[in-house]
């Protein structure tokens, strides 16, 4: 997920415990992990295209013959992506380039105007989002 143009994955998991994310269930969740792995890979395989590097979409799984399975999910596909193991149409071995698990994660420093969010307070209305907006600027210029 890419929240306007940062270019962050974000997971938000409900704090109700009786909600069936926390409940495995093969019908509702097959592979609950998976989310987590999905969204890392987005960030592995932003990293790699604005290095140039071309590689399969992540979503295109079905283009090279990878279907959801129950209870798994598309492990299989995964695994393969982050293994560059996935045979092309030309017969060459595709995916996720190893050189990726070298590079290191931006830091704070490479980013020009960087801002704390605080995850526990979600706007409910636009006037809060405005508000919060606000004070965030304030804060990235030390105004209080």
């Amino acid at each position: 997920m890419d929240l306007y143009g940062i270019g962050y994955s974000n997971i938000r998991l409900p704090n109700d415990r009786s909600s069936y994310i926390y409940t495995y269930n093969s019908y509702i969740n097959t592979f609950p992990e998976e989310v987590f792995v999905h969204e890392f890979l987005h960030s592995l395989e932003r990293i790699l295209q604005e290095r140039g590097y071309e590689i399969p979409e992540l979503h295109d799984y079905q283009k090279y013959g990878y279907k959801e399975q129950r209870l798994i999910g598309l492990k299989e596909w995964y695994k393969d992506y982050m293994n560059c193991n996935i045979k092309s149409s030309d017969g060459n071995l595709v995916g996720l380039d190893s050189i990726v698990y070298t590079l290191t994660p931006p830091a704070e420093s490479d980013f020009k105007y960087t801002t704390e969010l605080d995850f526990n307070n979600e706007s409910k209305n636009i006037l809060e989002e405005a508000k919060n907006l606000f004070k965030a600027i304030f804060r990235m210029f030390g105004i209080k």
